[in-house]
């Protein structure tokens, strides 16, 4: 079936260095970061669709789902930087004293996916094929913070204004990825309160 779609990819960085340093500490933060991530999809009217360690996949639908995922991915930055990890550095010194610094990146791009069953005869799940869960899982891959937030020229032409600006403030930087699949992007360091 085939559908147009935007997909969200939000990824922990460096959890193998997280895990090589302790399984438990990594163990609880991989845990939370999809859970809180999932309930924001949800809550922003998208679908969970797949995890992968400590990514989770999301797809936004219909006519304000590039709106939706961009405020989703702002809202996992405003979590993630405001609650998730003053709460774990307040519990573990190695990330309060900076020898581990926990990060994230959400990207997000938009086309049109071929969605197909896909896996053996016992065990099945849904494949998303196309530009946009490929290039949204790469430019979740980024890593410069304070900008954890990255989405393709596409999403941010077709997101409402309310997506871009703030106040008259614009959210977004553009910016050339000269080894990306797309090369027009934006990037953020912003946040939303959800």
């Amino acid at each position: 079936m085939k559908i147009a779609a935007t997909m969200l990819y939000a990824d922990l960085a460096d959890s193998t260095a997280l895990a090589m340093w302790d399984r438990r500490v990594a163990a609880r933060v991989c845990k939370a970061f999809p859970a809180f991530a999932s309930r924001l999809i949800r809550a922003s009217d998208g679908e969970v669709r797949s995890f992968d360690g400590d990514r989770v996949m999301g797809v936004f639908i219909g006519k304000t789902k590039n709106t939706s995922a961009v405020k989703c991915a702002l809202k996992i930055n405003h979590v993630f930087e405001n609650l998730l990890k003053p709460r774990f550095a307040a519990k573990y010194e190695k990330l309060r004293d900076g020898t581990y610094k926990l990060g994230q990146c959400t990207g997000i791009d938009t086309s049109e996916v071929l969605v197909v069953r896909a896996g053996s005869e016992t065990i099945t799940t849904l494949s998303w094929v196309g530009r946009a869960p490929n290039v949204a899982a790469k430019l979740s891959g980024l890593r410069d913070s304070p900008f954890n937030t990255f989405i393709s020229g596409e999403v941010f032409d077709a997101a409402n204004d309310e997506a871009k600006t703030h106040n008259g403030k614009a959210m977004w930087e553009e910016r050339v990825w000269k080894s990306g699949p797309v090369q027009r992007v934006f990037r953020s360091s912003w946040t939303w309160k959800p």
